[in-house]
C-alpha cells in the first residue's frame, strides 16, 4: 500500500506514525482514519499509532466532529484487541481536543494518551526514542 508521506507504518513492531503538517481540519483526520481502516483491513492484526502534531500551525476541527470520530473509534473496535495511540501536542486547542478523544475512548479497546514529551510517549509505546524523533526516516515504511 502507497502511503500519504506523512505516514510510516512500520508493520515489523506494529506501528504506524503520523506526522501532519500545516493545518489539521476533518479532511485531514478523514483522511488519516482512511488510511488506518485500510492498513486494518489488509494486515488483520492491531498496531498502535504515534501522531506527532510538532509541525501544524492551525486546527480548523469542531467538539460535534471529534466526538463523531471518537464514537465511531469505539464502535468500529468493539471486540478487538487493544491499541495505544500517543499523541504528542504541544498546542493548546489540539491539547484539548486530543484529551476529549482519550476521554470518549475510555474503557475501549483504543487507549490514548495525550503527550507534550516524545519520551514519555515513546516509553508509553515501547518503542525507540529515535523511531518517533522529530525528523522521519528518508522513506516510508509499509512492511
Amino acid at each position: 500500500m502507497k502511503l500519504p508521506p506523512e505516514i510510516e507504518f512500520h508493520q515489523d513492531i506494529r506501528l504506524l506514525i503520523y506526522r501532519p503538517r500545516g493545518l489539521i481540519d476533518e479532511t485531514a483526520i478523514n483522511k488519516i482514519i482512511g488510511v488506518i481502516e485500510d492498513l486494518e483491513a489488509e494486515t488483520q492484526e492491531p498496531f498502535n499509532r504515534f501522531s506527532d502534531t510538532s509541525d501544524t500551525h492551525e486546527v480548523e476541527l469542531n467538539f460535534k466532529y471529534v466526538i463523531r470520530i471518537s464514537l465511531h473509534w469505539r464502535l468500529s473496535h468493539k471486540g478487538r484487541a487493544p491499541v495505544k495511540s500517543a499523541i504528542l501536542a504541544t498546542d493548546s486547542t489540539l491539547v484539548h481536543y486530543a484529551r476529549l478523544l482519550a476521554l470518549l475512548t475510555q474503557g475501549s479497546a483504543i487507549k490514548v494518551q495525550v503527550f507534550q514529551d516524545r519520551k514519555e510517549a515513546a516509553q508509553w509505546l515501547g518503542v525507540p526514542l529515535e523511531l518517533v524523533a522529530t525528523k522521519p526516516p528518508a522513506a516510508n515504511h509499509s512492511g
